[in-house]
């Protein structure tokens, strides 16, 4: 198992310092039905604006319903399938268009949904379990197959399972699967008072 901690300038919580997308799933591992509902219920808990909770997510197990999961397997840009098809859970994130309440365009939507899955994301990690959320999808598929209404936009699917060995993975992947991990320095990315004016 590959275990790559974020070398962080200060110490930062475990949880954020370890999370990482894997693409080696053990196909032989199922998610519980508690662990599942850990997971929804931490996106559930997310911030949004207005509290208006705009994410919907279609949630496909393979154990319990292979027809729907083999649906969300097939949205997938094929070189995401080729490690995908392994995970026993693949989840299709989903933020909606407009305010419940009034039902104006609310900008904020994909934002709060993002927020929702990182949630999902380090409730995961609390629970030994591996997340990789994928923008390489076919969204208007995924809105045919799932029946999804018009005011939504599709944001990403997402597998969920539990790290295996990377030997279950493509040469192709194990580089990656290998790689340091790595971010832009804070100065390139953090300002302060101004663009531009990095950290002291």
């Amino acid at each position: 198992m590959q275990h790559k901690p974020a070398t962080t300038r200060v110490k930062i919580h475990d949880l954020i310092q370890t999370r990482w997308s894997p693409r080696a799933i053990d196909p032989d591992k199922d998610v519980s039905h508690d662990d599942l509902t850990a997971l929804l219920e931490a996106a559930r808990w997310a911030p949004s604006c207005f509290n208006d909770q705009p994410w919907r997510y279609i949630v496909c197990v393979k154990s319990k319903d292979e027809t729907s999961w083999q649906q969300a397997l097939t949205c997938l840009a094929e070189k995401n399938q080729l490690w995908a098809k392994n995970a026993p859970v693949l989840m299709l994130s989903i933020a909606m268009d407009n305010f419940n309440h009034n039902g104006k365009p609310n900008r904020w939507a994909m934002y709060d949904t993002g927020a929702a899955s990182v949630s999902l994301c380090f409730q995961a990690t609390a629970l030994g379990m591996v997340v990789h959320q994928m923008g390489g999808f076919n969204a208007e598929k995924a809105r045919d197959l799932f029946k999804l209404p018009s005011d939504c936009t599709p944001m990403s699917m997402i597998a969920v399972g539990y790290q295996a060995d990377i030997d279950v993975l493509d040469d192709d992947f194990k580089e990656a699967e290998l790689a340091e991990r790595s971010r832009a320095s804070l100065d390139q990315r953090f300002y302060f008072g101004q663009w531009g004016l990095g950290m002291e």
